[in-house]
Order: structure tokens, then sequence, then C-alpha cells
């Protein structure tokens, strides 16, 4: 079951720009930072705030670091901005299973490692009415990164 919004990935071209106008404006600080070289990004993830569930919710900033990455053709395409939602869920294999079931592609046959250890998958954006959707099992948590 789909507990909550994990995050919203923004694609960007600058992540230190990009993170310094989300700090500025906003006052969100960075929770954690990684390069995910499987995916060719390097992303920052701005904690918003905690969640009943005993998660959070975080937008993710999202810099190609590679021309051929998913994230940098479709900067090139579209420019900066919201590149996907990602709700959170305890089992991510079930879920993807269940909503494969009902007609919905999903992208990897098996989850990933996502951000911060976490397990994911994606849902195909034209069955999902224009809109790139991740499916997120969250790792625990123990500190945040400054």
């Amino acid at each position: 079951m789909l507990t909550r919004i994990d995050h919203i990935g923004i694609a960007c071209h600058d992540l230190d720009a990009t993170v310094e106008f989300y700090r500025t404006t906003y006052g969100f600080e960075v929770f954690h930072t990684e390069v995910n070289e499987e995916q060719g990004v390097r992303e920052a993830m701005l904690k918003i705030n905690d969640t009943s569930d005993g998660g959070s919710s975080y937008l993710q900033l999202l810099q190609p670091v590679r021309e051929d990455s998913t994230v940098a053709k479709w900067l090139a395409k579209n420019g900066e901005g919201v590149h996907h939602i990602a709700f959170g869920t305890a089992d991510v294999d079930a879920d993807a299973a269940d909503i494969r079931g009902k007609g919905v592609r999903v992208l990897y046959d098996q989850p990933r490692r996502g951000s911060m250890d976490s397990r994911i998958t994606f849902l195909h954006p034209k069955d999902c009415h224009g809109v790139l959707t991740e499916l997120v099992t969250s790792a625990p948590v123990e500190s945040p990164e400054h």
C-alpha cells in the first residue's frame, strides 16, 4: 500500500545553484547527497518533513553526470523542472506487482538501489497520465548529512 509522497524529483543543470535557491527561498537544507553512477546523476535530498509512517518527504534535485543518462536526455528535451513523483511503500516488490497486474508498465523487472539505500522502481509515464512515477521502499535513515 502506498503510504506517502516520498519525494518529488526535480531535474536541474546546476545542482549547487538549485540547492542554493531552495535553501535561500524556502529554508530547505540538504539532508543527503550522493552520486548514483547507475542512473548517471548527482543528487541532493532536501528534507521537507517527517511523516506519520516513520518516513519523510523530500525534494530530490537531480543533475546528470553523463550525457547518456535518462535525466540528461530528459533535460535536453524538457528543460529544468519536475521530473517525477515518488510514492513511499513498505513493500516495493508487492506494490509493483499489484500495479503491473492492473496493466501499468513497471520499468524494472526487479527493484534497484535508489537514494539513501532505498529500493525503487518506476512506472511508465504513458500509463500514468504523463507522470513518471517512482515507488520507493526507504532504508532506515539514522542521521542527516550536512
